[in-house]
């Protein structure tokens, strides 16, 4: 994969949704399910693990925000 396929890829993961970047790791997994060649794996896996990484840092400030709102002043 190319320079411009990951910088669309992380333009992509900043603006997508969580439905659809749920919605897009199905599939990706579903390549990775059809896929032989070893370095394409390689590129899939790491792709899943920036969506997986995205996920967990959306829900780690989330999780931040409700506690900044529930602290007492």
């Amino acid at each position: 994969m190319n320079k411009d396929f990951w910088k669309c890829l992380f333009c992509w993961l900043e603006t997508a949704s969580v439905d659809e970047i749920r919605h897009k790791q199905c599939v990706v997994r579903q390549m990775l399910d059809q896929t032989r060649d070893p370095d394409l794996k390689t590129d899939i896996r790491r792709i899943l693990r920036f969506m997986d990484e995205e996920m967990l840092a959306r829900a780690e400030l989330a999780n931040l925000m409700r506690l900044s709102v529930s602290m007492p002043r």
